[in-house]
């Protein structure tokens, strides 16, 4: 299964609110030592957040409680703390009881589920299903962490309406404090002064609020400490904004435009995540998927399935068996300085029972139904330059036609000897002019609990509606350099030249002036390509060019 390469590095996360948005075997790792100086997993992850978000169940002065996560990870005992105290004097003991876990998460006895009678552990089912009851993302968190593996930034708050960490220049500030700067370096070398092979960092952040600054400023740390390493982004972004929300509306357009443009100034490539339709500012419907029925106000669904995308995408460079490196990913899809990148998906690819690959390939139709998971608008008529695309979870059985000998052939693709073939010939069918990377993986995607329940009743093609319990989904995953991204990009500058900087009061304490909206502007224009790259999108298509790049399969 995917163990990832990358896992062993130390991956930053901003968090969106609600939800963890995390690559599935991410989390494994060497021992370490816990605070009693025991030893045992370390998840090599970093995760500055508020309080609030994390927050530690016992010795937690201003806290508001850490719901299900301890400040010590929970994972072990500590021997000391639990053993009969020894003072035979007068004693007065204080106890203060701990928050309660969120009702989704207590019928979970471990982080490994329960047995089964065919011996096989599996998550419990959740039997209250109040999924609008989580508010952050350790409410739902079955991974324990180590202590190093959290950094709490104390001066801003999770809610309320004061000390919020909502602009862009404040998240940037933090880390030019020493004391942040510190932890967070100590904590990285923690990480990779264990690795044997230092592939990069994939850095994970919200964009719509102060996140961004927090993941721009460790981009750009990370890209001083350790350049020539892979630095991929994934910046996450709330729902659709709704018109009675003004100033949050406008705080998400800065915030988002100022994380992109310094983002990818220090990354190798970033792809912003949303179920969003659009970046800017005017509200528009979430996007559908036709397989799943899914709520799109609650940061736990939207999360999931950012999260299935992310883990379906991300398979090329974190295979040990691949030879695929971060860096050759990104230097395939930043096509002539492209870096801002888009991701696509099917989720579930929809695989009739008893068809095969070429089957269901040809049933798509010309074009792939993709779902757009980057907040680009609509794609059609969009121009894709280069594209890696994942296809996992199809069983080695349907991978190529089962037809007799000697039967007509209902296209090329049933021609194919095998599922890498079928998959390489029907992109290069679809779109010959494009530069593609395609992979094939048999794992399929895991949506046990505690994955939200989507799958409760769905619509197969050439099937009624079915009522069925899903573990695990075939999933189609893309990341593209398309033209939609910089059409968004153009869109979002037009926005920010009508924005007055003065009226917003956040961004002018953090220091932010209206020459630094104008020097984001030009950034900006400079990121959605120069008018070389709007022609070329325009004449590609009929001029019959194209380009190649050999990128070995999985």
């Amino acid at each position: 299964r995917p163990g990832g390469a990358h896992a062993a590095v130390g991956t930053f996360c901003g968090l969106r609110r609600g939800s963890l948005v995390e690559p599935a075997g991410c989390c494994a790792g060497p021992n370490g030592r816990c605070p009693g100086g025991s030893r045992g997993a370390v998840p090599r992850r970093s995760l500055p957040d508020r309080p609030g978000n994390v927050h530690a169940a016992a010795d937690r002065p201003g806290s508001e409680g850490l719901n299900s996560l301890k400040k010590d990870g929970g994972l072990y005992g500590d021997s000391e703390l639990d053993a009969a105290i020894a003072w035979c004097g007068k004693l007065t003991t204080h106890k203060e009881e701990t928050d309660p876990k969120n009702p989704n998460i207590q019928d979970y006895t471990s982080a490994e589920g329960v047995p089964h009678s065919d011996g096989v552990w599996r998550a419990k089912a959740v039997r209250n299903g109040k999924e609008d009851s989580i508010r952050v993302w350790s409410d739902f968190l079955r991974v324990h962490l180590h202590p190093r593996s959290v950094c709490v930034i104390h001066k801003y708050n999770h809610d309320g309406e004061t000390g919020r960490l909502e602009a862009f220049g404040q998240g940037e500030s933090i880390l030019k404090e020493p004391r942040y700067l510190e932890e967070l370096e100590d904590r990285l070398h923690f990480y990779t002064e264990e690795c044997d092979y230092l592939q990069g960092f994939q850095v994970l952040c919200d964009l719509h609020d102060g996140f961004s600054g927090v993941g721009a400023k460790t981009a750009e740390l990370l890209q001083d400490e350790y350049s020539g390493r892979g630095i991929i982004t994934w910046g996450l972004l709330p729902g659709p904004c709704h018109l009675g929300e003004h100033q949050k509306n406008v705080y998400r357009l800065l915030n988002t435009v100022f994380g992109l443009v310094h983002l990818a100034t220090s990354s190798s490539f970033v792809c912003p995540l949303s179920v969003s339709r659009d970046l800017g500012l005017r509200p528009k419907p979430p996007v559908n998927f036709p397989y799943l029925h899914y709520d799109a106000t609650l940061p736990f669904h939207s999360g999931a399935i950012l999260a299935t995308a992310l883990d379906t995408v991300t398979v090329p460079f974190r295979l040990h068996s691949s030879p695929v490196s971060m860096a050759q990913l990104a230097d395939m899809l930043s096509f002539s300085g492209r870096k801002v990148v888009t991701a696509d998906a099917i989720i579930p690819f929809p695989l009739v029972p008893g068809q095969s690959l070429p089957d269901t390939l040809l049933q798509l139709g010309d074009t792939i139904p993709w779902t757009p998971l980057s907040a680009c608008g609509d794609p059609a008529g969009t121009q894709c330059f280069a594209q890696s695309v994942v296809l996992r979870g199809i069983d080695r059985t349907c991978h190529t036609s089962s037809l007799t000998p000697g039967a007509p052939l209902p296209s090329t693709l049933h021609a194919c000897a095998s599922g890498k073939e079928v998959l390489a010939q029907y992109l290069e069918q679809q779109q010959p002019r494009v530069t593609s990377s395609s992979h094939l993986l048999l794992t399929p995607c895991m949506v046990a609990p505690p994955y939200p329940n989507l799958f409760s009743s769905f619509r197969q093609p050439g099937m009624g509606m079915m009522k069925i319990t899903v573990q695990n989904i075939p999933v189609f995953g893309a990341l593209r350099s398309s033209s939609s991204m910089f059409r968004t990009l153009r869109s979002l500058a037009e926005e920010l030249s009508r924005l007055d900087l003065r009226r917003w009061a956040s961004f002018l304490d953090a220091g932010v002036e209206q020459d630094d909206k104008e020097e984001l502007l030009q950034e900006l224009h400079s990121l959605s390509g120069p008018p070389s790259w709007q022609e070329q999108e325009q004449s590609l298509a009929p001029s019959g060019h194209s380009g190649s790049c050999k990128i070995p399969g999985l």
